[in-house]
């Protein structure tokens, strides 16, 4: 099979962490990461299925590891060499046409469920992350048992798979991985009616985030702060009220929610922020821009930062993360993160969102506009590998 493989080497991945500081995604160039020919993953039991990706997105975390930004966090949740992708459309040998929760939950390492009806990011114990039937990995795309959607074949967990409706695009299919995260944060926010919520950053995962607020709280008025015209363009198809420049969004709340200011802080704020960036600055600012005992939402995925947390503390302010998708309660009824996303699809236009997409062989071109996606008049890219001719027995489909 044809594959981007990421390998364990200290030396490289040190040259794309130098080299991404001069351009962000510059470090595939450079890095750990190769295009390889190489045998298709084994099946860990019989349960599991072999699946064909026709779409593999790039997203903020698959550009950390290629750019060596990383946390070491993930160091004992990551086994080598593994294939990256998570956010994939597929299909399956029986036909079906497929996309994957990615991460490896209880019942992909044979073990029981934390609850009935949990969904495989669910549970309040890790352990099993890193043994059962597989090798260490969070999810796929970091674990060398699976494979990844990078490749032309992986290998997937029955409980992973949900079936793409037949109406549905293969462009809108590979983005109901970020929509089902937008989703959880969105629900993960505790909103409650008529509140007002800013969102920081407005890159994919800010954007779905706008789009399931206002379809699934009660949200009163929606700000979110978009440098360029094509996130502010989406920004207001998705429902948000106000959209500003980034450095305008803390004098946006303090209008909306008639605040004072104090020193550089606002006496008030939005009852919730959602941080969609994970820098010290987002993280920062989106404490600046919260009101008392409001709530905090960190969506990006922060690496090591260095904070002043007085205000934080002198705020009571809550600071929750939000990682990915699970069960979730909504309207009284019981489903999940992806069910919902799927629902969400079939009212907002979100094919839009898809601005590129590269064959494997340009792996280098493909992370370079990933990065740079937003100044390049973009939202997200990924790789296609419909006409790869690797592609399993899926060949020439």
């Amino acid at each position: 099979m044809k594959a981007l493989r990421f390998s364990r080497s200290e030396g490289r991945y040190a040259a794309a962490m130098l080299m991404s500081r001069l351009r962000p995604g510059s470090g595939a160039a450079v890095g750990p990461l190769a295009l390889v020919d190489d045998d298709e993953p084994a099946l860990p039991t019989d349960e599991w299925l072999r699946i064909y990706p026709r779409l593999a997105g790039i997203c903020g975390s698959d550009l950390a590891t290629i750019d060596g930004k990383a946390s070491r966090y993930f160091e004992d949740f990551v086994s080598f060499p593994f294939v990256p992708g998570h956010e994939i459309v597929a299909d399956t040998d029986d036909g079906r046409r497929v996309v994957l929760e990615p991460v490896l939950g209880h019942a992909s390492r044979g073990f029981d469920l934390p609850f009935p009806g949990a969904r495989p990011a669910d549970g309040n114990d890790y352990r099993h992350l890193t043994c059962g039937h597989l090798k260490p990995g969070l999810q796929t795309g970091f674990c060398e048992s699976t494979g990844g959607g990078w490749s032309t074949e992986l290998v997937a967990h029955p409980s992973q798979l949900h079936e793409v409706p037949d109406t549905m695009s293969d462009e809108a299919a590979v983005l109901m991985e970020p929509i089902a995260g937008g989703v959880h944060a969105a629900l993960r926010a505790g909103v409650t009616p008529g509140a007002t919520v800013a969102v920081i950053g407005a890159g994919a995962m800010g954007l779905v985030t706008v789009a399931a607020l206002r379809h699934f709280t009660e949200a009163g008025k929606i700000l979110i702060g978009a440098k360029y015209p094509i996130q502010r363009q989406m920004a207001e198809q998705f429902g948000a009220d106000v959209i500003c420049a980034p450095d305008e969004l803390a004098r946006a709340v303090r209008l909306a929610t008639g605040s004072f200011m104090i020193g550089g802080r606002l006496s008030g704020g939005a009852d919730v922020v959602i941080d969609a960036v994970g820098s010290a600055e987002s993280i920062e600012a989106a404490i600046a821009m919260c009101r008392p005992r409001g709530r905090v939402l960190l969506l990006g995925m922060p690496g090591v930062v260095e904070l002043d947390l007085t205000a934080l503390w002198h705020r009571e302010t809550e600071l929750v993360g939000t990682y990915t998708y699970g069960r979730e309660e909504h309207d009284g009824q019981v489903t999940n993160s992806f069910a919902l996303a799927f629902q969400l699809a079939a009212s907002v236009p979100f094919d839009d969102l898809l601005s590129a997409t590269y064959p494997l062989d340009r792996y280098v071109d493909a992370l370079s506009h990933a990065a740079e996606a937003g100044r390049r008049g973009g939202i997200k890219v990924a790789f296609d590998l419909r006409q790869e001719p690797h592609r399993g027995k899926l060949s020439g489909r």
